[in-house]
C-alpha cells in the first residue's frame, strides 16, 4: 500500500507539469492581456512599462519559466485585481467556500446513503417512489432557480433568514456568537447545495445497491439464516459503496473550488466569485494558482478513491 501511494504521488509530478503548461498557454492565447484590464486608460508608454515589469513582452515560454521559478520559491505572484499576493487572496476566500462545501458534503452523505439503501431494499414502495420523485426534482431544478426561490420564501416574504453575506453587517461578535451568526447566514446556501447533492448521491446509491443485492453471495448469506440487517449493512453495503466512492473522490476539489452559482446568488464571500472576477479581469496569476490547486486536489481525490476501493472491497488489491 505504501509503495503504491508513493508511486502514484511521483506519477503526479509530470502530470502537474503538463497541466501547468497547458493551462498557462491556453490563458496566454486569450485575446488582449492583463495590462489593458488593469488600467484601460493608461498611455502607450505606461502600458509598455507595465508589460516589461510583468514580463509580458517576453516569449510565452520565458513567461512560463518566470512563473515556475516563482512557484519553486513559494511565490505565486501578485493578483492584478486585488493588488495582493495570490496566496493571501486565496487564503482570504477559499476557506469560506471550504466551510460551506464541507458542511454540505457531510450532510449529503449522511442523508443520501441511508435513503439510497432503504429505497433499494424497499423497491417500489411508497418510500422508494417518494424519494425517486425527490431525486428527479433535485437533479432537474436549476441551482440558481432554487436559490432564488429560497431567498423569496425565507428572506423576502418571511424574513426568517438573511438574503446574503456571511455575517451580519457591522457585527463585532467573536467566539460562539460569531459562529452562530455564520451558521445563520450559511443556512440557505447550505440547503441549496445539499438538496442537489443528496438527489445525485441517492440515485447512485440506490442503483448500486439494487445491483448488489441481486448477486449470488447475497442470496447465499440469506440462505445461511443471517439477519436481513447483517446481510445488507455488513455484506452488501461495502460493495455498493464503490460507485459512490468514485463520485466522492471528485468532491475533494469541489470542497475548495467553490459553488460559483450558489455563492454568487447569496453573495457568499467564497472562491467561486473570485474565479469569475479573475477570469473577467484576466488575472492570470490568480487563475493559474486556482487551477493548479484544483488539479492537485483532483489527482489526490482519485488517489484517495483508489485506496478506498481496497478498503471496502477485499477483492481489490493495490500493487
Amino acid at each position: 500500500m505504501r509503495q503504491y501511494i508513493i508511486r502514484r504521488l511521483l506519477q503526479m509530478i509530470p502530470v502537474l507539469i503538463g497541466i501547468s503548461l497547458l493551462v498557462f498557454f491556453v490563458l496566454a492565447m486569450a485575446p488582449g492581456d492583463a495590462v489593458t484590464s488593469i488600467n484601460p486608460h493608461a498611455t502607450a508608454e505606461q502600458r509598455a512599462e507595465l508589460r516589461h515589469k510583468m514580463h509580458l513582452d517576453q516569449p510565452k515560454i520565458v513567461q512560463y519559466g518566470y512563473w515556475v521559478k516563482g512557484v519553486i520559491h513559494g511565490d505565486l505572484g501578485e493578483s492584478y485585481f486585488y493588488k495582493q499576493p495570490v496566496s493571501k487572496v486565496m487564503n482570504n476566500f477559499i476557506w469560506n467556500s471550504f466551510y460551506l462545501a464541507l458542511a454540505s458534503s457531510i450532510a449529503s452523505i449522511l442523508i443520501a446513503i441511508p435513503i439510497g439503501v432503504i429505497s433499494a431494499t424497499k423497491q417500489y414502495s411508497f418510500f422508494d417512489s417518494f424519494f425517486t420523485i425527490f431525486a428527479l426534482i433535485g437533479t432537474s431544478i436549476p441551482t440558481f432557480f432554487f436559490g432564488l426561490l429560497l431567498i423569496k420564501w425565507f428572506a423576502v416574504d418571511s424574513i426568517i433568514f438573511p438574503v446574503s453575506g456571511m455575517y451580519s453587517p457591522g457585527s463585532t461578535a467573536t467566539g460562539i456568537p460569531k459562529f452562530l451568526d455564520c451558521m445563520y447566514h450559511m443556512f440557505l446556501p447550505f440547503v441549496v447545495l445539499t438538496f442537489s447533492s443528496v438527489a445525485g448521491i441517492m440515485r447512485y446509491m440506490r442503483s448500486s445497491m439494487l445491483e448488489v443485492i441481486r448477486q449470488d453471495y447475497i442470496r447465499t448469506a440469506r440462505a445461511k439464516g443471517l439477519r436481513e440487517k447483517v446481510v445488507i449493512y455488513r455484506h452488501a453495503l461495502k460493495n455498493a459503496l464503490i460507485p459512490v466512492i468514485t463520485l466522492l473522490g471528485f468532491w475533494i476539489p469541489g470542497l475548495f473550488s467553490g459553488a460559483i452559482v450558489t455563492e454568487q446568488i447569496f453573495s457568499w464571500p467564497g472562491i467561486g466569485p473570485v474565479q469569475v472576477i479573475a477570469t473577467n479581469g484576466r488575472d492570470y496569476p490568480l487563475l493559474m494558482a486556482i487551477t493548479m490547486l484544483l488539479a492537485i486536489l483532483t489527482l489526490l481525490g482519485n488517489l484517495i478513491a483508489d485506496v478506498a476501493y481496497a478498503v471496502v472491497d477485499p477483492r481489490i488489491r493495490l500493487k
